[in-house]
């Protein structure tokens, strides 16, 4: 099933010590601790609360009051072994560390929201539980709505990573809170033009997606109560951490252990 721009989309789905992360307003800039801290991360929202297991460079699990949502899985199923089973899959494009087909085999058959390259992708007996989103399209799963916005550079030189249109990132919205998913993006205006983010995770690795310096001033333009550096690799967060202070959005800065093996 294929989505025009901002239809609706209704989809079928079989349905620890944390940090708590707790939802801010925006105000004065508050010190920041770079260290990457152990998942997994609980924000409380209306009928519960949002629990985010960081699994891999890209790769994370949202638990929701609707249901379990895995993003972008890779590392095979025993990368998952602990972890609730999913009740849906997000999957930003196509590239290795987003996309894997054999851990997709793995996994649970549920649905999948994609984007229209990795829809294409996906074998013939995965196509009834697949729908492409493109960038604009609006939709609701396990009662959640989601929104697939534009993720791509705006580098010349960096252009053949991520093009214009082909990819997504994902706006979530959970028990009345706003969570972005920005997936491989630079500061396109885009991102920079959101509002309402509570929870923001957004990517910062040379040369694929942001300089950490564009990742700070693209907070300082949308302002999310809560950001999550990931897919960073060794991207420098004591950096990113000071500038979105400098920033004075008033975001707070978590950054969580995304590379438990080591960042290589």
């Amino acid at each position: 099933m294929r989505l025009t721009r901002r239809s609706g989309l209704q989809l079928a789905a079989a349905l620890m010590g944390s940090a708590v992360i707790p939802m801010i307003a925006a105000g004065p800039a508050r010190a920041q601790d770079a260290s990457p801290q152990p998942g997994p991360f609980r924000h409380p929202v209306d009928g519960g609360e949002i629990v985010i297991h960081p699994v891999d460079h890209a790769s994370m699990v949202l638990e929701t009051p609707a249901g379990v949502v895995y993003v972008d899985p890779v590392g095979g199923a025993e990368a998952y072994a602990d972890l609730p089973a999913p009740d849906l899959i997000l999957i930003t494009h196509e590239h290795g560390d987003h996309y894997d087909q054999p851990t997709l085999d793995a996994l649970p058959e549920v649905p999948i929201i994609a984007n229209g390259a990795v829809a294409d992708m996906l074998p013939e007996a995965m196509a009834a539980r697949v729908t492409a989103m493109a960038n604009g399209d609006t939709g609701e799963a396990l009662g959640l709505t989601i929104e697939a916005i534009p993720a791509y550079n705006i580098t010349p030189e960096r252009a053949q990573y991520h093009p214009q249109g082909r990819d997504n990132g994902y706006v979530l919205t959970i028990g009345g809170q706003r969570v972005l998913i920005a997936g491989d993006t630079e500061d396109t205006p885009e991102l920079r033009a959101l509002t309402d983010i509570h929870v923001a995770f957004l990517p910062m690795n040379l040369p694929y997606t942001m300089t950490v310096e564009q990742a700070a001033e693209a907070v300082t333009a949308f302002a999310p109560e809560v950001v999550y550096p990931y897919h960073f690799r060794d991207s420098d967060m004591a950096a990113f951490a000071r500038l979105v202070e400098e920033g004075g959005s008033g975001a707070q800065v978590v950054v969580a252990d995304w590379y438990p093996d080591g960042a290589a």
